[in-house]
């Protein structure tokens, strides 16, 4: 606690106000957390104050929240994009980030829980800059990162506003923005000091802490994720499950599709349900489970020989739905990587799908990447 206030102190976040007239200060908490390494061990105990932001007043708090955040398919193109061209790729976690961003309105927090001022114990906090809680915190954070890649020479994507692109000569450096998860790719050693004949994104450990949070740990593995025959349906006259439990799992998954694309369409064929699960879609779900305690390491591969053509898969399903017969579609893939999956009942393919391939010819463009101008599509007949 002494270090994250030693923090605050070094970035300027706060000043001991005496408090304005009719002034409601924003409550702050403290939040105790391990932070795990890649292997799942504690690497150190972490404490940090957060602000109860669902005190703030729209209007008088705050004004603006949103912040851009990369899609996942973004993150992927990006993937495959770094291994066809040999970029060397980097990922960082800015540390208390969100206490860099300055934000616009006054905002007043109490003292800090066991560390008020003995000499001024009525004061309170005017914030220079965001606090982790705030509803304003992640636009504040994402303004200041923008103007300083800007300022650096960046050129932010015309479409992907987390997209920033900096050329050196004949070099490129590419930055994507999550949050405060920061992935760099460049295609010079002295951009970036990396070097990778492909990209394996996985998520082993996350899906055994999920198999051994649900009990599935001991369960029977199983070589498929679904039966070939599975059709679901509302199933009225079957026993109802636990709604809690059935959205957990639903949830666990839906996470987990990340990096593992051959459980997207059973997951969300499953989460269809959610609303009044029955033992029939639980099984389902169960069987999921079974098939990640069969392939708990398997991930997403971008190789660098692969290229960069455009290929759509639809129907994955051809009239899977028994109630109005309609398919579940489709995929698109980046030369042989995984790019984006749609997965809804539509008789054709839809807007949303043409729109993916659109973004994706542009963003192609943007990177100044060669490859097929047209999209080759697989349907199901």
């Amino acid at each position: 606690m002494h270090e994250e206030l030693e923090n605050f102190e070094r970035n300027h976040v706060w000043d001991l106000v005496e408090p304005p007239l009719n002034c409601c200060p924003i409550g702050t908490k403290w939040v105790f957390k391990n932070k795990q390494g890649e292997d799942g061990m504690v690497v150190r105990n972490k404490a940090r104050l957060v602000a109860q932001g669902f005190c703030q007043k729209e209007g008088i708090d705050y004004e603006e929240t949103f912040a851009p955040v990369a899609r996942l398919e973004a993150t992927r193109i990006l993937l495959a994009f770094a291994a066809f061209k040999g970029f060397k790729l980097q990922q960082m976690d800015v540390k208390s980030a969100f206490l860099n961003g300055f934000i616009e309105e006054e905002v007043y927090v109490r003292q800090p829980p066991g560390f008020e001022s003995a000499r001024f114990p009525n004061r309170v906090y005017k914030l220079r800059k965001a606090l982790y809680g705030l509803k304003q915190a992640p636009r504040a954070w994402y303004a200041r990162l923008k103007s300083f890649l800007l300022k650096s020479g960046f050129v932010m994507g015309s479409v992907d506003k987390t997209l920033f692109l900096l050329s050196r000569g004949g070099d490129t450096l590419i930055v994507q923005i999550y949050v405060d998860d920061i992935i760099f790719g460049g295609s010079s050693h002295a951009l970036i000091k990396q070097s990778l004949e492909g990209t394996f994104v996985h998520q082993a450990k996350y899906t055994r802490d999920i198999l051994k949070k649900f009990n599935m740990g001991d369960s029977k593995p199983m070589t498929t994720p679904m039966s070939t025959n599975t059709a679901l349906d509302a199933d009225e006259d079957r026993e109802a499950v636990d709604q809690k439990e059935f959205r957990g799992m639903i949830g666990s998954l839906l996470y987990l599709t990340a990096t593992r694309p051959d459980i997207q369409f059973a997951v969300y064929l499953c989460a269809r349900y959610q609303a009044s699960p029955r033992t029939s879609h639980h099984q389902v779900v169960k069987r999921i489970f079974r098939y990640l305690k069969f392939t708990p390491e398997l991930g997403l591969w971008y190789s660098s020989g692969s290229s960069l053509s455009l290929r759509g898969f639809s129907d994955a399903d051809h009239a899977g739905c028994r109630i109005d017969r309609k398919s579940t579609s489709g995929a698109i893939h980046v030369g042989d990587a995984f790019f984006s999956l749609t997965l809804k009942n539509k008789l054709t393919l839809d807007m949303c799908y043409r729109f993916k391939v659109l973004t994706m010819h542009s963003s192609r463009g943007r990177l100044r990447a060669n490859g097929p101008a047209s999209l080759l599509s697989w349907c199901d007949e």
